[in-house]
């Protein structure tokens, strides 16, 4: 299953402002001077964030960049509060973080739901200032204002298993052939600018596969697309090392690869995670037995170019995730 993936995004957020406050009287046929019954005003409307976990890209907001929750309303007579502001939800999906302006995170979204902004407070109605010596109060306080932010939203959850190798290593078609997801493929470095998304199933269990851009020498230190794919590799519960067994020195390229995660993070390298050796069409028989009896941690060795049938590699991988 394709999804095609919205992982950041701007949004411009105001909550509520409160009603003011009422200033009236008791007007009864009989009753004379009727003391103070103007009602409070309403609070503002929050903004709320909420976890769905139902939810795996930021697509639903691409289109909606400003959400602005209700003002509260203004106090009534008879003692009667104004009703309060309308709320904002806005569902994401866990793993969203959310930062300032600048780039600092002020919240990192797992579960549940979290009010990020307060609505005013609704202001007090005459009714409040009632005193022994001051038995007809023409005083009322207006509503406080809403507050206003802009935010940026990130995901970094994006899969329950990530695909990381160097550029064209073949992540984008293996990707296609087990989920049948759709991403550009092309014979030019760094054809995968930003992550892919496929749902894979084997009838009982779902993981969602995400294809990171292409790591390079110095991706930790932001070379290349750096830190663009290395903060989409942070939670991803395993991870699966696609090596292009047809260069030079595949050994060499997972090396590199294995340094550049954990320099980024040394936590990275306490994932599970599997070897994947791709294009054995490239190389011949001999090649990939001397690569397969001295490279003891890669798993097995395929082509994702030429093979239909990715069932051995689908079972590694569900294997592996489902094991404790």
């Amino acid at each position: 299953m394709k999804v095609n993936l919205t992982d950041k995004i701007t949004l411009f957020l105001k909550s509520g402002s409160g009603g003011n406050g009422s200033i009236s009287f008791r007007r009864e046929k009989f009753i004379r001077k009727g003391g103070p019954n103007g009602g409070d005003g309403g609070d503002g409307g929050k903004i709320i964030f909420n976890v769905n976990r139902k939810l795996i890209t930021l697509n639903h907001l691409r289109f909606k960049h400003h959400h602005r929750a209700g003002n509260g309303e203004n106090g009534r007579t008879a003692d009667k509060h104004g009703k309060n502001g309308k709320n904002v939800i806005i569902d994401v999906p866990p793993g969203t973080v959310i930062m300032d302006d600048e780039g600092h995170e002020i919240l990192d979204l797992i579960e549940g739901k979290v009010i990020f902004l307060k609505g005013g407070t609704g202001g007090m109605g005459n009714s409040n200032f009632k005193s022994s010596t001051n038995r007809a109060p023409r005083t009322a306080t207006k509503g406080s204002s809403g507050k206003e932010e802009k935010v940026v939203l990130e995901l970094r959850l994006i899969a329950d298993v990530g695909l990381v190798g160097k550029p064209n290593a073949g992540k984008s078609t293996l990707l296609k052939k087990l989920t049948g997801s759709h991403p550009e493929i092309a014979s030019y470095p760094f054809t995968t600018l930003n992550p892919n998304l496929g749902v894979l199933s084997d009838g009982v269990k779902t993981i969602r596969i995400a294809d990171i851009p292409g790591i390079i020498e110095g991706a930790s230190d932001g070379k290349g697309l750096g830190f663009s794919f290395l903060k989409h590799i942070q939670r991803v519960r395993m991870i699966v090392f696609v090596i292009d067994i047809s260069s030079e020195d595949p050994f060499s390229i997972y090396e590199v690869l294995k340094y550049e995660l954990g320099k980024y993070n040394k936590k990275l390298l306490n994932k599970k995670h599997i070897v994947l050796m791709n294009k054995t069409d490239l190389i011949d028989k001999e090649k990939e037995n001397k690569i397969k009896n001295t490279f003891n941690e890669c798993e097995l060795c395929f082509s994702s170019l030429i093979n239909n049938d990715t069932g051995d590699v689908e079972h590694k991988i569900m294997n592996m995730f489902n094991e404790k």
